[in-house]
């Protein structure tokens, strides 16, 4: 049985991971299209920029967002006017996942886009269509494997993410604590062994379950060209 806290941590959970699906999927849609169909001067650069968050420690990157989003940040002063807060909420929490995830959608969504034959999106523009109906009348609906596997792997990652998130907003109860930061919390409590083993299990299950379905999207992709 879960407890009243355990059940708000997995509600969090889900909706910081929705959260960052969401924010972050039409920028992943436009950088991919970018990476895919455009030639520009440092490319190869920004390519390297977007998937930075891979290789670099998440701290790093929950530091970074700290500086730019916090009370005193540049992007913190100007948005908080506005009523728009990340820092210490779970907004925040949504952010660090989506940055986090960000380059995992752009990937999965490029392969998607790289897979398209040109000449199809060509003889849309030859038949009087222009970019904006060309690209969402024939390249996202040929895309949409690729999205829905990018929006997944990014939900998954949100699910995992602990770095940036605990040094961006913290390890707040109720407002920040997702499982991840959870896990750790019991494992730094005696007797907190039990919770912590549910909580992993539950994040494990949530996580096969949105990585099966990728890879199952995946595969219905690679029969679905076979066939083509």
């Amino acid at each position: 049985m879960l407890s009243p806290d355990e059940t708000q941590v997995i509600a969090l959970s889900l909706r910081v991971g929705v959260a960052s699906v969401i924010a972050s999927l039409p920028f992943a849609i436009a950088t991919a299209w970018l990476l895919a169909r455009r030639e520009f001067p440092g490319k190869t650069l920004f390519d390297a920029f977007v998937h930075l968050p891979l290789v670099v420690p998440p701290v790093v990157v929950g530091y970074t967002l700290l500086l730019a989003f916090g009370r005193n940040g540049p992007l913190g002063q100007l948005l908080a006017p506005l009523g728009i807060t990340f820092a210490f909420r779970w907004t925040g929490a949504a952010l660090a996942a989506a940055v986090m995830g960000f380059p995992l959608m752009v990937r999965a969504i490029r392969l998607s886009m790289d897979a398209i034959d040109p000449r199809l999106e060509a003889a849309g523009r030859t038949l009087g269509a222009g970019p904006w109906h060309v690209f969402f009348t024939v390249t996202l609906p040929l895309a949409w494997p690729g999205l829905l596997t990018g929006a997944l792997l990014g939900f998954a990652r949100a699910l995992g993410e602990f770095g940036a998130t605990i040094t961006f907003v913290s390890n707040i109860p109720g407002e920040t604590r997702t499982l991840p930061l959870a896990i750790y919390g019991a494992t730094q409590v005696p007797g907190g062994d039990a919770e912590a083993l549910r909580l992993s299990i539950i994040s494990v299950a949530i996580s096969l379950v949105a990585l099966a379905a990728s890879e199952g999207l995946a595969r219905r992709r690679k029969t679905q060209a076979a066939h083509a």
